[in-house]
């Protein structure tokens, strides 16, 4: 569906002098989309790809610093071809650039060793991306406006035998600018060990409801685009992480969505390197 946003560890901020870093690539690839009042309609196959770093850095007990870079964003349309004349109706096209950029501070509300984890974080959205590619203006790599989102975590870690785990939920505003309508988003997260602590997985599920308070249709509102002004969905990620050494290791996830709007109808993908240094 859409890109994970920024979010360090839930209700749980770094220790000092942690961190968390991982270089990711994502991707969804659709020939549909949902439409505003949620059905499906076809459309030419359009994707998008990022390659993205993503940080987080522990500058107090209680203060996390956070970043998300995708550092190389692809977005692109197949050509369209005659099935009658096997003629190409309309050429394929493609766009690289960077893509928009997440920078932000989580502050553990909670004192450190709290049986309940509470956090605020304040994101702040850059359009670094490329909103109006193509001939037609729709191949985005970004939306163009730079947003601010001010989001609440309340985590807890607990166990099942001898099973670590832990839960989370969370709920934001996000404001936004160039007359994109603002948006809320909820959610929340289970997650469990194996292994000995080396292999975690991980339930997630999101939602962003647009208030529908702007006035720009944005490029590429048919909803083939990830970028579309009053895009709305209910998704489900599902995600591994294995720990291949106490600090190294690799994940992998696979997202889809119960129910949305303005968004291409696929499932997305995302694999990456991570390095934990606790």
């Amino acid at each position: 569906m859409t890109p994970v946003y920024v979010s360090a560890g839930g209700g749980w901020p770094k220790s000092k002098g942690t961190a968390y870093y991982k270089v990711s690539q994502w991707w969804v690839e659709a020939a549909k989309h949902y439409t505003s009042n949620g059905s499906i309609d076809p459309n030419a196959t359009t994707g998008i790809f990022n390659s993205s770093f993503y940080g987080e850095y522990g500058i107090t007990d209680r203060v996390t610093a956070i970043a998300y870079f995708p550092f190389f964003s692809r977005t692109y349309r197949n050509e369209q071809v005659s099935g009658t004349t096997g003629m190409v109706t309309s050429p394929g096209e493609a766009v690289n650039s960077i893509g928009d950029t997440d920078i932000a501070l989580k502050y553990g509300i909670s004192k450190p060793g709290s049986k309940f984890a509470f956090a605020g974080t304040l994101l702040f959205g850059l359009p670094l991306g490329k909103n109006d590619g193509g001939s037609d203006g729709s191949l985005q790599t970004g939306d163009g406006e730079f947003n601010q989102m001010l989001r609440f975590d309340l985590s807890r870690s607990f166990s099942i035998g001898k099973i670590n785990a832990y839960g989370n939920i969370y709920a934001g505003f996000n404001n936004r600018t160039k007359n994109f309508s603002d948006e809320f988003r909820t959610g929340g997260e289970v997650g469990a060990s194996f292994l000995k602590n080396k292999l975690w997985t991980i339930l997630r599920v999101d939602a962003v409801e647009s208030l529908q308070n702007g006035l720009t249709s944005a490029e590429g509102s048919s909803g083939t685009t990830i970028f579309a002004n009053n895009t709305e969905f209910v998704s489900y990620t599902y995600e591994v992480a294995y720990y291949a050494t106490e600090k190294l290791g690799v994940s992998a996830s696979y997202s889809g969505a119960f129910s949305a709007r303005l968004i291409l109808a696929a499932p997305s993908y995302s694999v990456g390197v991570f390095l934990d240094l606790k």
